[in-house]
């Protein structure tokens, strides 16, 4: 089984799409997904499909959408069957197993992108933490490669998606971080000013992301725009969040504002976000 959830939801059983098109099945499904060989607890599936006010029907409803999950698993293995494909000899119900208190989605060792994405972003941190910055910038290029869209893009969410998207999307920006920043490290500043500035565009508070731009502007030669990059962010904490910038990002404006133009030397190993420029 093939399993990706980093855009839209596309989960394939000998090559073959066992994904609904009905929103409630999908949802049972994208969760099933995500936590494939896990057991998802049936008060999981229950707290998804409706928020903590189920009707007194919801075992049974559930039970009648993963009969409909089973049913496009039977088709499945049946055309991998015909097909003479290896590893269809399982059944719908040794796929999608029911167990004490859950269902477990049996991958039966296939790919699932949010597994390829969290062992290449840790080799990712791994090579930064040694000194190996195209190391890292490489494995955590492509792990970010992997995301075609926002997580379960099709997927109409309910409370335990919604988390499992926003934990997806805090794994991605930090992933992005670190790549940026294994850039800024091998003097791809100006490479990156492109990309840096739609990324402060769509999170406008990202402190982070900001001091990057910052880095990347100044150490090409354009230390007033990088300046204008820190007074647009405080303004922006300071009118939407009634925040002031953090001391590193403030540390970072200063060491602007007294360095040359030219001062472009690369910090110290760390995985504290860069703050300063020589």
């Amino acid at each position: 089984m093939d399993i990706d959830v980093l855009g839209a939801l596309a989960v394939r059983e000998n090559g073959r799409s066992i994904t609904p098109t009905a929103p409630k099945p999908r949802q049972v499904l994208a969760l099933l997904s995500l936590h494939a060989d896990q057991v998802v607890p049936v008060t999981a599936l229950i707290e998804e499909l409706w928020a903590g006010e189920p009707p007194r029907s919801a075992r049974t409803t559930l039970q009648t959408y993963v009969l409909q999950l089973r049913s496009l698993i039977a088709a499945a293995l049946k055309h991998g069957a015909q097909e003479g494909q290896e590893g269809t000899a399982r059944t719908a119900k040794e796929v999608l197993v029911t167990l004490p208190g859950g269902y477990r989605l049996d991958s039966g060792g296939g790919t699932s992108d949010v597994r390829e994405f969290d062992r290449l972003a840790g080799l990712g941190y791994r090579a930064m933490d040694a000194g190996d910055y195209a190391g890292a910038a490489r494995q955590l290029r492509e792990a970010l490669g992997l995301w075609s869209g926002p997580a379960f893009a099709d997927v109409h969410g309910g409370a335990q998606l919604d988390m499992e998207i926003k934990r997806l999307e805090e794994s991605r920006l930090c992933a992005l971080d670190q790549r940026i920043e294994a850039d800024l490290r091998l003097g791809r500043h100006r490479e990156l000013l492109a990309e840096l500035t739609v990324l402060v565009s769509r999170y406008r508070t990202h402190e982070n992301l900001h001091g990057q731009f910052m880095l990347a502007l100044h150490r090409s030669g354009r230390r007033g725009e990088a300046l204008n990059v820190y007074h647009r962010l405080r303004g922006t904490l300071v009118r939407e969040l009634g925040l002031e910038p953090s001391a590193g990002l403030r540390r970072l404006q200063r060491s602007i504002l007294m360095a040359g133009p030219e001062a472009a030397a690369p910090v110290e190993n760390s995985r504290e976000p860069l703050v300063r420029v020589s």
